[in-house]
């Protein structure tokens, strides 16, 4: 047995902290433009509508779930440095072009749709990112390390929209470098201050990290991806095969867990402004308000269930996040009597917009910026009667979602941290590049199909039926749950190596 050194520790627990920072950055890259996409989109292209718009959001989880297994496949055979820096490359180069789509004279809707499309290839490497994590730290330190990783991930999604508020400041017109044909202005500067955050990931990337491995036990251990910069001895633990019945199982619940919360985002603009009579402006404003709430919440829920894992386990915790996630989702269910206000104005004017299924596909931070043609002078507001369902289905109180908001957003950061610290461990000391690669693609696939689920069914069929299936979906998940709960151990475990 290689006891771990004290410099072997230390070297190791700093390479861990730069893949937090990498798995920060990647969605940080997500949601830094998210808000600016959609008058980004009309001032460099008149010819994109909303539809367009909601492929450009896609484009990026797209982007992810084709990339993720390659990555991950590439980090089984060499360093991971390469995939990682390859990776950032690829997400800086698409940040840049993000920033020059405004240059050539048509078609350029679709270079920004290339630009968000290789952002989110190169956010790919969050694969790579967890499969070193779980290869990096024993089984008792794997719950805490995958839950600070996910906090990571957390904290970036809530801090890309307040950078990108930070630069509104330089206004619309900004700065102009016509020497390179650069346009610094609220648009362009968040991705370029992605692409140097990208860039200085890189450099600590090179200057930092290292391939450390160490077994369920703690003991260092030869890793295939070094490059004769690591000791120790083989890792004789490998031998055995993995459960391939709880690795899909897991991919199923993972699935589950982020389409539930893709729906959830989605439908917080059109049901409020639906059932409340709320104005887009205000729709944004406290939907994004209860968001924000809601990752401060999760951020504080990963720091949690990091110890609250070691009194009970992590099938337990897993098994009480979808419970709380189907409470939540069942409290959302119309049970009273009182009608939603109808919005009886479109049919006497039908020159006034209203919220399309297509645009429900959008996150509803991305509709801050749609404005009211400058000839209307007011917004309908209320459900719209072109909506049948608007006319028998009852409504749903703001004590009702108010209450949901809360379950969910404690509910969903214990499921995420679950499902990637029971996988790692399933898998054990394999290679798991691959296997994190697919269970990223399967989160990726959720959140694609998530909005569009919702926007089809909600659109036509009402509150009731797109939440009585999500709670349908939910109990299905605890049902595989429950015909895979003994077998959803770590592999020393089940092969007698260790004790659970």
């Amino acid at each position: 047995d290689a006891v771990e050194t004290q410099e072997h520790y230390k070297s190791r627990w700093r390479s861990i902290w730069i893949m937090y920072l990498t798995m920060f950055l990647s969605s940080v890259g997500f949601s830094i433009v998210i808000m600016s996409v959609w008058p980004y989109l009309q001032k460099i292209d008149p010819t994109a509508d909303a539809s367009f718009l909601g492929w450009i959001i896609a484009s990026y989880s797209i982007g992810q779930m084709v990339a993720s297994p390659l990555f991950g496949l590439w980090s089984n055979y060499r360093p991971r440095r390469e995939p990682l820096v390859v990776s950032t490359a690829i997400s800086v180069a698409a940040n840049f072009l993000y920033a020059y789509v405004h240059v050539p004279h048509s078609h350029n809707k679709y270079y920004m749709l290339t630009a968000r499309a290789l952002v989110g290839f190169g956010a790919g490497n969050v694969a790579v990112v967890r499969s070193y994590i779980a290869g990096a730290t024993s089984l008792t330190e794997r719950t805490s390390a995958m839950a600070n990783t996910s906090a990571c991930q957390a904290v970036g999604f809530i801090l890309g929209p307040v950078f990108q508020t930070c630069f509104t400041l330089i206004g619309e017109e900004g700065i102009t470098w016509k020497l390179v044909h650069l346009e610094l202005n609220m648009y362009t500067a968040p991705v370029l201050f992605g692409a140097l955050l990208g860039v200085i990931n890189i450099i600590l990337i090179f200057a930092i990290f290292r391939e450390h491995r160490v077994d369920d036990l703690g003991r260092q251990c030869k890793s295939i991806n070094s490059e004769g910069e690591e000791s120790g001895v083989p890792d004789q633990d490998a031998e055995g095969n993995i459960d391939h019945v709880a690795v899909v199982a897991l991919n199923f619940l993972f699935f589950v867990i982020l389409f539930v919360f893709a729906v959830f985002e989605t439908i917080a603009t059109p049901l409020t402004m639906d059932m409340y009579s709320w104005t887009r402006k205000e729709a944004v404003f406290y939907n994004g308000i209860i968001l924000s709430v809601v990752g401060i919440e999760s951020v504080i829920v990963f720091m949690v269930v990091k110890m609250l894992s070691k009194r009970t386990g992590e099938r337990a915790i897993l098994h009480g996040g979808l419970l709380i996630v189907l409470v939540g989702f069942f409290i959302l269910l119309p049970w009273g009597k009182k009608l939603p206000n109808i919005q009886w104005q479109e049919i006497k004017n039908n020159s006034i917009p209203r919220t399309t299924s297509i645009e429900m596909l959008m996150p509803f931070w991305s509709l801050q910026a749609m404005q009211l043609p400058s000839n209307q002078t007011a917004e309908p507001v209320g459900c719209p009667v072109t909506q049948s369902w608007c006319r028998n289905t009852p409504m749903i109180y703001l004590a009702q979602y108010l209450s949901s908001d809360v379950l969910i957003g404690l509910g969903y950061p214990v499921c995420n941290v679950m499902s990637y610290t029971l996988y790692s461990k399933i898998l054990g000391p394999k290679p798991q590049g691959v296997y994190m690669g697919w269970l990223t693609a399967s989160g990726s696939g959720a959140r694609i199909l998530g909005p569009v689920f919702v926007s089809q069914v909600y659109t036509h069929l009402g509150p009731r039926w797109a939440f009585s299936l999500i709670c349908g979906v939910v109990v299905l998940s605890l049902l595989v749950l429950e015909i895979v709960y003994k077998r959803l151990i770590a592999f020393s475990v089940r092969y007698g190596r260790m004790q659970e």
